[in-house]
């Protein structure tokens, strides 16, 4: 087993579901980043056109990086929330992704430091300039589907991802795999905004999950007849994935839902003030919403035809 193996069968013990390595080059597809960010599909997230050189090499965020080790974590939960009340994307269920997925890597880079005194890394998840879906796909982990999320085949796509650079060169590279959406277009048709304008392409501004996270300001009008019951989030175009019909219950305590969460309707979502609100969300990626926006959505769904 060579170290880069070793590497790979630690990180799954740590409770990754999926590792991938890859040598690290500059980001082969970048003209669609940048054509992306010149459309204004990005909206107001102005940090994604921010340190743009280091989204397209990783060289440049991390001096002397030679290789990106990329892990997916299962998130797709065991218990839901009923159909008829506000919901909130999966990956909202449990604690704070990025707390979880960065203590495990922490744990991988230490291992690596153990076993080569000359290793040095940095972790990331959903944390720096970096394209993570591309270096997942890059990493042999699946393949980017129509609806711009990275596919693992027979898993599905309900999957946190993260990345380790490394200063070490790869003593093996996994293979890319090739695209397997075929003429399937079930999300691009479900998605009830348009936002998958085109196969591979999703305009922001008409995103349910932009407006009702990353939207700092007022639900656009045209969005909110069609925001449904989606209050944090949307899960749709995962919905409807043909792939997603392998995906499996998640067992990590941490992402699991509390009983409280799931209990949750339309009455007590209005009716939350702030001690209820980080009892409930204090660890959880819903934090970084705040009272006063998730009260803004909530207000929203209760405006669409079917409330």
């Amino acid at each position: 087993m060579t170290f880069f193996q070793k590497i790979r069968h630690y990180a799954l013990a740590l409770g990754f579901d999926a590792c991938g390595i890859s040598r690290v080059a500059a980001v082969s597809d970048a003209e669609r980043y940048t054509r992306w960010l010149e459309e204004n599909s990005q909206t107001d997230m102005t940090y994604m056109a921010q340190y743009v050189d280091k989204r397209l090499d990783p060289r440049l965020l991390v001096e002397g990086t030679r290789s990106v080790i990329s892990v997916a974590l299962n998130y797709y939960p065991c218990k839901k929330l009923p159909a008829d009340v506000p919901q909130f994307a999966y990956y909202a269920y449990g604690n704070d992704y990025h707390s979880v997925i960065r203590e495990k890597l922490r744990r991988l880079l230490k291992y690596i430091k153990l076993s080569n005194p000359f290793a040095a890394g940095r972790c990331f998840s959903d944390s720096a300039p970096v394209l993570e879906h591309f270096w997942a796909a890059r990493s042999g982990l699946g393949f980017i589907g129509k609806n711009t999320l990275l596919i693992i085949p027979d898993k599905g796509s309900y999957f946190f991802l993260g990345e380790l650079m490394l200063n070490l060169e790869p003593d093996c590279n996994d293979t890319p795999l090739t695209a397997s959406c075929g003429t399937c277009r079930r999300c691009i048709d479900a998605c009830p905004t348009g936002a998958l304008e085109r196969p591979y392409y999703l305009n922001a501004n008409k995103c349910i999950s932009y407006q009702t996270i990353e939207n700092r300001g007022k639900i656009s009008p045209c969005i909110i007849p069609l925001l449904s019951n989606n209050v944090f989030g949307c899960d749709i175009c995962q919905k409807v994935c043909p792939w997603n019909r392998f995906a499996q219950p998640h067992d990590n305590p941490e992402l699991t839902p509390s009983e409280e969460f799931l209990s949750l309707d339309l009455k007590k979502l209005a009716a939350m003030d702030e001690e209820d609100f980080q009892r409930l969300f204090g660890q959880s990626a819903v934090q970084r919403l705040g009272l006063s926006r998730l009260k803004r959505n909530v207000a929203a769904i209760s405006e669409t035809p079917d409330k």
